[in-house]
């Protein structure tokens, strides 16, 4: 059910690009509006991870997936039915809305709701089909291109939602409200909003109007603005929402880099090769030069069940990164890239994700209690939403608009995402560094009965015991402090 759920959007925000030339063209779209579906869709991915939080907490969360699943049909077929703007617009918004709201509420009970022994293949299972959504998108892309069509695509992801609806009802178990005593945090919601919806409008005015004025930068600083104090907010509440102050120890914090930098470097380095090889080749090979992107996510997710459970999911991530970085050079190099340059690319790409975002999910949720899982997800999520879904339209506009010709302008921005992967992967193992972390293996058990998995130490935990045994005796103290002492 929950795959079923998650796998329409997650398509879709690989495929869609591609297509959009061809919706536009068969609707009456225009550039702009084309932009704005995608950025107020990919706005409403990263509210819902604020709102399913807080509905949660008051609402039955089980009726609440039935609610969920049955407006997620409904703005499929939409989409998938549209014959103007307006229609496909709505529609696509609320994928992207009930996707997030989904992912939110489903999976954390499904990762905690079983015993510890099905831990492990219902983390493989996801990671294979969330990713492996991802990464078939640009050769579902490439079949629908060729074909000169994309209403039968949506027309079998609207089918995909009713599918996850039917199984929403046939599992259904009553659950009560996760806390009906917490605080309502309305100031938390209207910051997601606000912040969410300006920051991704503001993104999305990036490449139809191929000019920095004000109509893109006004709304995409506000929007950043308002995201930045919504966290400063949360850090501070006495009763939050989203949970950032317990986040803010080594181990989450290095997680939450990896899967925001992998993310920021990975959407817009796939969608800057498609820029440079569209003219070279027909949609299906195109399509089809995507493939091993697909098979690298599945290598990811065989190992990933190897390490899973160890101290090795560590160091599963780091390689992940690494193999990502790898990917991206490789292509970059030689703009545009030689088959054989794509075809290892965005192989190395493909495992580079699989093998990082959802390991760094569960090492940023093994450092707190399992009950905190969701809003865990949440917050992470959130911030690899506003890394991936922001960061690649800018990027993309920066590619058109920099260089002597189109090659030189993606060839350079390629770099920017080298250097967004490899910076990610640097301060990640500085954190580990400064932090004095060896890392240490998951007690699952230890987990399940309520308690983190490990103890993670606080920010540059290795610093400050440095200078605390450098520090004179007494150093700070007055003469009260020391007698009592």
């Amino acid at each position: 059910m929950v795959v079923a759920a998650l796998v329409p959007y997650l398509v879709l925000s690989a495929a869609l690009d591609p297509l959009m030339l061809i919706i536009a063209r068969q609707i009456g779209m225009s550039a702009a509006q084309t932009s704005l579906a995608e950025g107020l869709a990919n706005a409403g991915y990263a509210l819902g991870t604020v709102l399913s939080v807080q509905l949660a907490q008051h609402l039955p969360q089980r009726r609440m997936l039935i609610i969920y699943t049955t407006i997620l049909v409904i703005g499929s077929v939409l989409a998938a039915a549209a014959t103007g703007p307006a229609l496909f617009i709505v529609g696509h918004v609320l994928q992207g809305l009930c996707t997030s709201l989904l992912l939110i509420a489903a999976v954390p009970p499904l990762v905690t709701g079983f015993p510890p022994g099905k831990l492990r293949p219902t983390a493989v299972v996801l990671n294979l089909s969330i990713f492996g959504a991802v990464t078939l998108g640009p050769l579902i892309a490439g079949i629908q291109a060729e074909a000169n069509a994309w209403r039968p695509l949506f027309w079998v992801i609207a089918a995909i939602a009713v599918v996850a609806l039917v199984l929403s009802l046939l599992t259904f178990q009553d659950v009560p409200p996760a806390d009906p005593t917490a605080t309502r945090s309305p100031t938390a919601v209207v910051l997601a909003t606000a912040g969410c919806v300006s920051a991704f409008y503001g993104a999305s005015q990036f490449l139809p109007h191929r000019s920095l004025d004000a109509t893109a930068l006004a709304p995409l600083t506000v929007g950043v603005a308002l995201i930045i104090i919504l966290l400063v907010q949360q850090y501070r509440a006495r009763r939050p929402l989203l949970i950032v102050r317990p986040l803010t120890s080594t181990l989450p914090v290095a997680g939450i880099v990896v899967a925001m930098s992998a993310a920021a470097s990975s959407l817009p380095a796939i969608a800057l090769t498609g820029v440079v090889l569209r003219d070279r080749h027909s949609p299906l090979d195109l399509g089809l030069l995507y493939l091993p992107e697909f098979g690298g996510a599945v290598i990811a997710a065989i190992v990933f069940a190897k390490v899973f459970t160890t101290r090795a999911i560590h160091y599963f991530a780091l390689a992940g990164t690494l193999s990502l970085i790898a990917g991206i050079a490789l292509i970059a190099f030689a703009v545009p890239p030689t088959t054989i340059r794509t075809l290892i690319g965005t192989g190395l790409i493909g495992a580079g994700v699989g093998a990082t975002v959802t390991p760094a999910l569960f090492i940023a949720g093994f450092s707190l209690r399992n009950a905190a899982l969701q809003r865990v997800f949440a917050i992470v999520e959130l911030l690899r939403a506003v890394a991936a879904f922001m960061i690649a339209p800018i990027l993309l506009y920066v590619a058109a608009t920099v260089g002597k010709n189109p090659a030189a302008g993606v060839q350079m921005t390629l770099w920017v995402c080298f250097g967004l992967a490899a910076g990610g992967t640097l301060l990640a193992i500085a954190l580990y560094t400064l932090g004095g972390v060896r890392p240490p293996s998951p007690a699952l058990q230890r987990w399940f009965s309520g308690e983190p998995a490990w103890d993670s130490p606080p920010l540059l935990d290795a610093i400050r015991r440095d200078s605390a045994k450098r520090a004179p005796q007494g150093a700070g103290e007055g003469p009260t402090e020391r007698h009592e002492r």
